[in-house]
């Protein structure tokens, strides 16, 4: 006669199911937290170097396109901490962690506002879909990259606010058309535009990086 399982056999084929693997915690712990910081340093390097490129290749409208210019070279960073972490939070802590610098630096505390709101929409979408599904990945990053309007956003609907900001850092009249030249009805919907577009298109790439290289390699 074949003996039938014990709780103890049960156990030992339960724990061999998947060795070494522990289930992993809905919670975020001290090492995710590690985790969101190094991707928030590329993302953070991701949004420098977009500055450099809108001041040098976009003249005057520059800082109108610099979180067009930023979605679309950070899909890859926002695709693989999705991927790393798959728990909410990340998301909301890595666009928090920017939008603080930004308001520390000595944009309006909409800048901030913005960091808060559109990461966290973008993390209950991405939770939506458990992390996994590449359309509510998309148009979490998508959400996401709208998260850094908030220092342009004033320049539409704070004017004379920001005119008071620059003229207390001693900027002058001169500079201060210059910012404002380019300000109009016309290039904030076309500032919106660029960012979805841009959006997509990085968000795209990334998940294709992540597929060809991440994903192959063993990083996810």
């Amino acid at each position: 006669m074949t003996a039938s399982n014990s709780p103890v056999d049960n156990t030992t084929q339960t724990s061999n199911h998947n060795p070494g693997k522990p289930a992993k915690s809905g919670k975020l712990e001290v090492a995710d937290l590690i985790t969101i910081g190094v991707f928030a340093a590329l993302y953070f390097v991701m949004v420098c170097v977009a500055t450099l490129m809108s001041t040098l290749f976009t003249g005057g409208f520059g800082s109108i396109f610099l979180p067009a210019i930023a979605a679309l070279i950070s899909g890859c960073v926002y695709m693989l901490l999705a991927a790393r972490l798959g728990k909410f939070g990340g998301i909301t802590v890595m666009g928090m962690v920017i939008g603080l610098f930004l308001f520390i630096s000595g944009h309006f505390v909409l800048s901030f506002i913005a960091s808060i709101v559109f990461p966290v929409a973008a993390d209950l979408i991405a939770r939506a879909g458990k992390y996994k599904s590449k359309v509510l990945l998309l148009a979490s990053y998508v959400v996401f990259s709208y998260g850094l309007t908030g220092p342009i956003l004033p320049l539409w609907f704070m004017k004379d606010a920001y005119i008071a900001s620059l003229q207390a850092r001693g900027k002058d009249a001169a500079y201060i058309d210059g910012v404002f030249a380019n300000v109009n009805t016309g290039t904030f919907f076309i500032s919106m535009a660029a960012i979805l577009v841009c959006a997509i298109i990085g968000g795209w790439f990334g998940q294709k990086m992540m597929k060809k290289h991440f994903i192959k390699a063993g990083i996810v």
